[in-house]
């Protein structure tokens, strides 16, 4: 048999793992077996299993790939020049967690509302969550510094308290999208307005 190059051995990678994502997508984690991965992907099993050992490692790969389109946005809006507002950078985690369109039916935004429940039994996936969570908190804190040196912030603002508060947004931006109502950004950017006039902090800087 020839010998598959690193493109192809990629593309088969892919393949397996985009067939996967359709399957946690639609039937969850737990009622997804390797069976039912395998025959979405039309390939034989020893070929699926030459790539992915287990399902638990399909998991761990859905997972860290729905985590890293919020960790990439966040790079994202880093490095824009000027720094975005307050109210762009929620207009853009709305945008991103509520508004994108799940692609050739895997929805990855699902899968990591499922990642969450997973992470609670599954203790290398809890410490990437965590690692996750971490790293955009890092950056919304690098970017409350900013908005803090801009007059945005009061001058006294915690920047990681406001990082924080931001990094909690996603889980509810997530469940309000398959579970109640999505929210609309000038929704968001009005009741977080409002919230913020009810503390004395919140009454320094421009705010949001």
């Amino acid at each position: 048999m020839p010998r598959l190059s690193d493109e192809t051995r990629e593309e088969r990678r892919r393949h397996i793992l985009t067939s996967a994502w359709r399957c946690f997508s639609r039937d969850g984690f737990h009622a997804t077996s390797m069976d039912d991965v395998i025959t979405a992907t039309g390939m034989s099993s020893s070929a699926v299993y030459r790539y992915f050992r287990s399902k638990d490692d399909l998991i761990l790969a859905a997972a860290d790939e729905s985590l890293a389109l919020v960790r990439n946005l966040f790079s994202g809006l880093l490095e824009q020049r000027p720094t975005p507002s307050p109210a762009q950078v929620v207009a853009a985690m709305v945008a991103e967690l509520r508004d994108r369109a799940p692609e050739q039916g895997d929805d990855l935004r699902r899968i990591a509302i499922q990642a969450w429940g997973e992470a609670l039994r599954t203790p290398e996936l809890a410490e990437r969550t965590r690692s996750f969570y971490l790293d955009v908190r890092g950056s919304l804190t690098e970017l409350a510094g900013r908005w803090r040196e801009e007059g945005r912030l009061g001058p006294q603002a915690d920047t990681e308290a406001v990082a924080s508060v931001l990094t909690s947004l996603m889980p509810g931006l997530l469940v309000g999208r398959y579970l109640v109502d999505p929210v609309s950004v000038d929704r968001m950017v009005e009741g977080l307005s409002a919230l913020a006039s009810a503390f004395p902090q919140g009454q320094d800087g421009d705010g949001l």
